[in-house]
């Protein structure tokens, strides 16, 4: 009868015919008469460890957006059929993008710093930011950061279908780090960066010495970059003026046939010293598009150029239409 020693013997020349590294051969001690000698396991080895990301970018976490429920909610998508709301955000993004990269008509501080706000709740301002942020996604020359920097009532992550985790503020606050709290997208050039936690204090963080640091060097990291902030409404929190000093290029979306003209006005006067304010008319009626709507029943109209005295930078006419009634 075969001695367990050499079954064993026999299993680890099976293991090693069948391409398993068993490792050297066991160097049996002597045992005690009638005891029984137990194979010795074979080692087989475990996959490498992953190399140790050194950039920022590279450890943060990825995210996969479903980019058909997007689509069916009216969002722009990668690889989506051309369509009249694509267009519009095209002649929206064109000047914006001129500007960030310094080739407008002049130079603005952090010019790629873009907020998009609204004088009042429910006039598709998130909408605006989502869909813009997806358009410039699709630029061969520039990737871009979507910012959650509504800090009250956050909604970024709830339209794209994403669980709430850390973001902005708890950067600011020092309880995590830029590489922490990104996220990346399975859209190629789409980095998101939440709100984070609420606090109550909110304000008071996005005017700190932090938040200025902190913007600097977002603005100057990649210099193919251009990030938008989704902020809250003009008239409805400080936040958003606070943010505003920082930004190069803000965008006011006004829901067309609701926002009063006087509410427009107070929410530019807001913010008279940033360099270059744009307003975008959203669901805007256009009967001159022989019904050629974006399958809402809304068409596409014009908005206004505000700047400085000097004409710097260049003014965003052309507006989207298709938004939906969202903060």
């Amino acid at each position: 009868m075969t001695s367990l020693i050499e079954q064993a013997a026999q299993r680890l020349e099976q293991l090693k015919q069948a391409g398993v590294d068993v490792g050297p051969a066991p160097v049996a001690a002597p045992a005690p008469a009638m005891a029984p000698v137990a194979a010795a396991p074979a080692v087989v080895p475990l996959p490498s460890a992953p190399a140790v990301a050194r950039s920022g970018e590279a450890q943060s976490k990825r995210v996969e957006l479903d980019l058909e429920a997007l689509a069916a909610q009216g969002f722009l998508t990668p690889n989506a059929p051309r369509t009249v709301m694509a267009d519009q955000y095209r002649n929206i993004k064109r000047p914006l993008i001129r500007n960030a990269m310094a080739r407008g008509a002049g130079s603005l501080k952090h010019a790629n710093l873009i907020m998009v706000t609204s004088a009042l709740p429910g006039e598709g301002k998130s909408f605006t930011s989502l869909n813009l942020a997806m358009s410039i996604a699709a630029e061969f020359d520039n990737t871009v950061m979507l910012v959650d920097a509504d800090v009250a009532r956050p909604s970024m992550l709830r339209m794209l279908g994403l669980p709430p985790g850390p973001g902005l503020l708890d950067v600011l606050e020092k309880e995590a780090d830029m590489a922490g709290v990104l996220l990346k997208t399975n859209v190629d050039k789409l980095t998101l960066l939440p709100s984070g936690r609420p606090h109550a204090r909110a304000t008071e963080l996005l005017a700190s010495d932090a938040m200025s640091a902190l913007l600097d060097d977002m603005a100057q990291r990649y210099p193919d970059r251009i990030i938008i902030f989704d902020s809250p409404p003009l008239l409805l929190t400080t936040e958003s003026r606070v943010l505003a000093t920082h930004m190069g290029q803000i965008v006011i979306v006004v829901q067309a046939e609701r926002t009063p003209q006087s509410a427009v006005q107070q929410a530019v006067s807001a913010i008279e010293s940033c360099p270059l304010k744009m307003v975008l008319l959203n669901q805007a009626s256009n009967k001159r598009s022989s019904g050629y709507g974006y399958g809402y029943g809304y068409g596409y109209g014009y908005g206004y150029g505000y700047g400085q005295a000097d004409g710097q930078g260049d003014a965003a006419h052309p507006a989207a239409g298709a938004g939906r009634d969202r903060a």
